[in-house]
């Protein structure tokens, strides 16, 4: 188990650059299984999850080439299909959540799609219904091995529809557009995911043949299509590693420049930070943050009850960052109620926070309310074991921000979703080390 070492305490200085979206990533490599034509995806990032994903890519029968950083080829043009039975295909797809990303194209492409109970950030329910629900709507019959924790969807050929998602589930939504592009018919998706990432598969699909309108909303219209071939694409810049160094910036009130940020995908990310009293320009298309001297202050509503900032799903603000919104308000002058609305587990990190001196009262297990210290008592360093991705990204932001020196173990689960950052932080004058496990 890997441990980072974080000196805190430091202003930081510079321009950092986002790396490619982890969450967008997920998504498109599992449609280069949908064509046996080459498909190119550029700032792919070099993270565990990713990388994880393409080596399952490899041994399903993808070749995979790798061009340049963050660039590769894939083509799904002879795909071994009896590797899904195979044992192995069981260890690597339950270690990896996104893997079940790739039911729906194989199950379009080729009658059978299946996957082991997927792992991923221990958060809370994550249920796969939404998933399986639609491919059922398509035709497809399903099955689960409760002894293996396996599941299953198979379909002769699949039968456009109509449907109503019970949620709007980005994964879920991604993995039905993918089944339902190759389907006999037209199909419609009404209570849809429309993220940024989700709009960027479907443009990615669009290009390489098919026919889905209503790109953006939550009505999602499919026409079938009997192939789909090759295209390239550029994945967007992760608005969740945008988010979380903002936080940042504001926590050790630093002057950062975060570089070709894609502000017209941010959605309502800057005007959350705005809300927690911090300064953002826009400078062409990054994102300038001003040291910020005095601190930053919470705004309160109109009639001057305390501030709630909560997730929904898209347009509003994402889960994934909500974590990082509750380590920065540690440090604000005023208050907030923190409402995690999706994950019930997500919260139970403010615990580490709590013992380095942070102000934080856990209503339930989805709220949260933070007095804020308004850096007039500074956080103090500590030893904390990182639970799953956002909450360790906002430990290492707590750790840079405090007094002393921390340590962060199993850092295996910010590597999951963060690429190089020791080396990048470095970068703009942060005091951290990784120490290897035995």
């Amino acid at each position: 188990m890997g441990t980072f070492k974080i000196e805190g305490g430091h202003q930081l200085k510079g321009e950092i650059q986002p790396q490619g979206a982890k969450n967008e990533a997920l998504q498109i490599l599992c449609a280069v299984l949908l064509t046996p034509e080459v498909v190119t995806i550029n700032n792919i990032p070099d993270i565990i999850d990713v990388n994880k994903l393409i080596s399952l890519l490899k041994n399903l029968g993808v070749k995979v080439k790798h061009l340049s950083s963050g660039s590769y080829s894939f083509q799904a043009d002879d795909i071994n299909l009896d590797y899904l039975k195979s044992a192995n295909f069981k260890e690597e797809g339950r270690g990896l959540r996104g893997s079940i990303m790739i039911v729906g194209p194989l199950l379009a492409r080729f009658g059978k799609g299946y996957i082991p109970k997927p792992g991923g950030d221990k958060i809370g329910r994550r249920r796969l219904d939404t998933h399986f629900e639609g491919f059922i709507n398509l035709g497809a019959k399903f099955r689960y091995n409760p002894e293996e924790y396996f599941y299953g969807v198979e379909a002769d050929k699949l039968k456009g529809t109509d449907m109503l998602l019970d949620e709007a589930s980005v994964t879920g939504t991604a993995n039905i557009v993918m089944a339902a592009v190759l389907a006999e018919g037209t199909t419609t998706i009404y209570n849809a995911a429309c993220e940024p990432y989700l709009q960027q598969l479907c443009k990615m699909l669009n290009r390489m043949g098919a026919k889905i309108s209503g790109v953006g909303s939550n009505l999602l219209t499919i026409e079938g299509v009997d192939v789909l071939g090759g295209t390239a694409h550029r994945m967007l810049p992760d608005m969740i590693e945008i988010g979380s160094w903002i936080g940042l910036a504001a926590m050790t009130k630093s002057e950062l420049t975060i570089k070709n940020v894609s502000w017209d995908d941010l959605g309502q990310i800057p005007n959350v930070f705005a809300k927690l009293g911090i300064t953002l320009e826009r400078k062409g298309d990054d994102i300038y943050i001003p040291e910020h001297k005095d601190g930053y202050e919470i705004q309160n509503y109109i009639d001057g009850s305390i501030l709630t900032i909560a997730d929904a799903p898209w347009p509003g603000f994402t889960p994934d960052l909500l974590s990082i919104v509750l380590v920065v308000a540690t440090q604000a002058k005023g208050e907030v109620l923190v409402h995690q609305k999706m994950f019930e587990s997500r919260l139970f990190f403010v615990d580490k926070l709590i013992d380095m001196g942070a102000k934080i009262i856990l209503c339930d297990p989805h709220r949260a309310t933070v007095i804020g210290h308004d850096f007039k008592s500074q956080l103090k360093a500590t030893t904390m074991v990182s639970p799953d991705i956002r909450a360790g990204i906002s430990l290492l932001i707590a750790a840079l921000s405090a007094k002393g020196t921390s340590t962060i173990h199993n850092i295996e689960q910010i590597d999951r979703g963060y690429e190089h950052i020791v080396e990048r932080l470095k970068k703009i004058g942060a005091k951290i080390e990784r120490l290897d496990g035995n």
